[in-house]
């Protein structure tokens, strides 16, 4: 398994305080090169740990509307494709999936067009039951704590050792656990791409 070491948590600690910081700061702090925190801020984002650098925005600062908390329950024949277009609408900052096939959400909205709002984005038949509940406060702290990588390989499960392989496919970021998985789902997903 590909461990993350003290260097690498300590970065990601940092980008994570202020992910404008520059690397010759960062560098400083880690007592490490500015070239290094480049590659490895490279190598975190090839393994998909850092999946982009982006900006916290307080939407009730800029936006009409008040926040709100919308819980809603999906239909059985309901798709990925509706928390994608959830995730994708202006008025939405976060939204998470649960097991149960539940979509939570935080948006900010014009008062008393929550409703409205979620018919414009999403087909409502697709939808058993809604909760929307009004934000007083919220709070984003993430946190990066002490740990193992742990990376499945995408062609049989298991975990990716030290030895693993890393690949992208159509800008989609694949990991093995060695060279046979690599290959195997290379020729299948090849063969896949040209029937396509």
């Amino acid at each position: 398994m590909r461990d993350l070491d003290d260097t690498d948590l300590d970065i990601l600690r940092l980008l994570v305080e202020d992910a404008r910081r520059p690397y010759s700061e960062i560098a400083d702090r880690v007592n490490v090169s500015p070239p290094t925190v480049s590659d490895r801020v490279e190598r975190l984002a090839e393994l998909g740990v850092i999946n982009r650098f982006t900006v916290d925005i307080d939407r009730s600062l800029i936006s009409k509307g008040v926040p709100v908390l919308v819980e809603l329950e999906l239909a059985p024949d309901a798709d990925d494709r509706v928390v994608k277009r959830l995730s994708d609408a202006e008025p939405v900052e976060h939204v998470y999936l649960t097991a149960e096939n539940r979509v939570v959400l935080h948006a900010t909205v014009p008062e008393g067009e929550v409703r409205d709002a979620l018919r414009r984005i999403v087909d409502m038949d697709l939808v058993d039951d809604l909760e929307v509940s009004l934000l007083e406060e919220h709070a984003w702290d993430p946190q990066v704590a002490d740990g193992e990588l742990s990376l499945s390989c995408a062609e049989c499960g298991d975990l990716v050792s030290h030895d693993g392989v890393t690949t992208q496919f159509d800008g989609d970021l694949f990991h093995f656990c060695g060279d046979d998985c690599h290959v195997t789902f290379t020729e299948r997903y090849t063969s896949l791409a040209n029937q396509a």
